[in-house]
């Protein structure tokens, strides 16, 4: 069996993860991921970059921002290569995070049920109307659903 080099090639950590070789170089410049040069100044990258390229990859497809993928990855170790107990860790402390986002979803999900699907465009019924703006005292946007406020009953 050959022997595995220990440092990857930003063309190699491409063609294992997908990612293009610019996201790389743009989550290296967000400091998401570090890399050492050799001494022709070329990235390499360590094996364990792969699964935090993979973490990082999969987070943006779930919408987290790259504030909270950054404060995640912080939570793992620099000085070695994170073991299944680190990422377990980290794991359970997103699932609030996760979490929340799933809730978010679906109240969009459910009351755009409500409003689309019925088709009525009429005020008098409509699931999202919003009586003498209700929603203002909640704060700003799109409050019945960013949290879990109750649509006001029509009366």
């Amino acid at each position: 069996m050959p022997k595995l080099r220990s440092l990857l090639s930003i063309g190699d950590v491409a063609r294992r993860t997908g990612a293009s070789v610019s996201a790389i170089r743009f989550y290296e410049d967000k400091g998401l991921l570090t890399s050492e040069r050799n001494s022709g100044g070329q990235r390499r990258f360590q094996r364990s970059d792969l699964r935090r390229l993979s973490f990082i990859l999969v987070a943006q497809k779930l919408g987290l921002s790259l504030a909270d993928i950054r404060s995640a990855l912080e939570t793992l170790p620099g000085a070695r290569t994170p073991t299944k107990a680190d990422w377990s860790r980290l794991s359970r402390e997103m699932r609030e995070t996760i979490d929340a986002r799933i809730g978010m979803l679906e109240r969009l999900r459910d009351r755009l049920d409500g409003c689309i699907g019925c088709g009525c465009l009429s005020l008098d019924v409509c699931q999202l109307y919003n009586p003498e703006d209700q929603a203002a005292e909640t704060g700003a946007g799109a409050r019945f659903v960013f949290t879990s406020v109750q649509v006001p009953e029509r009366g």
